[in-house]
C-alpha cells in the first residue's frame, strides 16, 4: 500500500467494552504508526466519546515521534459537549488544544449534523479506521458511506480473516 500523502479518518463507537479494550489499543497504537511511518500525515477524528476521543488521544500521542503529524477534527457543531460529563469534557477540550485543526460544521445541533461531519471526514480521507461491532447507529452509517466511496477500510481490533474490508 502506498500512503504518501494519505490521510485517515477515524469512526466508532462511544461505549468501548472492557474486552476488546486491550486488543483495540494495540492495533490501533500499531496501526497508526505503521501509518505515520509510510507517510499518511493527516488523521481525521470526529470528537466524539469513545473511539473518536481514544484515536485522537494516540494521534495526539504518535506526534511524539512523528512531528509532522497532524490531528484534524471536524466537529459536527460547538455545542457537541454540552451535556456531557465534567470528566467528558476536561478530555475534550484537552483534545482541542492541542489538534491542529478544527473544523466546525455548525454554531448550535441541527437535525442531520453527525451525519455531515461522518461524512465530511469520510470524503477527506483515503483510509478509514472502524471500530464497529456490527450494530446499527452512526458506525454503521459512516463505514457504509466509506464504501461507498471506495475509501479503504481497517477494522479495530482486527479480526484476522477480515484486517481490510475493501
Amino acid at each position: 500500500m502506498t500512503t504518501q500523502g494519505y490521510s485517515c479518518c477515524f469512526t466508532g463507537h462511544r461505549l468501548i467494552s472492557a474486552a476488546d479494550r486491550p486488543a483495540l489499543l494495540r492495533d490501533l497504537r500499531q496501526t497508526l504508526a505503521i501509518f505515520a511511518d509510510s507517510g499518511v500525515r493527516t488523521f481525521i477524528c470526529g470528537g466524539a466519546i469513545g473511539f473518536d476521543t481514544l484515536a485522537a488521544q494516540e494521534v495526539l500521542r504518535l506526534k511524539q515521534d512523528f512531528p509532522l503529524v497532524r490531528l484534524s477534527l471536524v466537529l459536527p457543531c460547538r455545542t457537541q459537549a454540552d451535556r456531557w460529563t465534567a470528566a467528558q469534557k476536561k478530555t475534550y477540550h484537552a483534545v482541542l488544544e492541542r489538534a491542529d485543526e478544527t473544523e466546525c460544521l455548525f454554531d448550535q445541533y441541527v437535525s442531520g449534523c453527525m451525519q455531515m461531519r461522518n461524512r465530511r471526514m469520510v470524503d477527506r480521507s483515503d483510509i478509514c479506521v472502524a471500530y464497529y461491532r456490527g450494530t446499527p447507529g452512526g458506525t454503521a452509517y459512516t463505514v457504509n458511506y466509506a464504501k461507498e466511496k471506495g475509501v479503504r477500510l481497517l477494522f479495530v481490533p482486527a479480526k484476522e480473516e477480515a484486517l481490510w474490508e475493501i
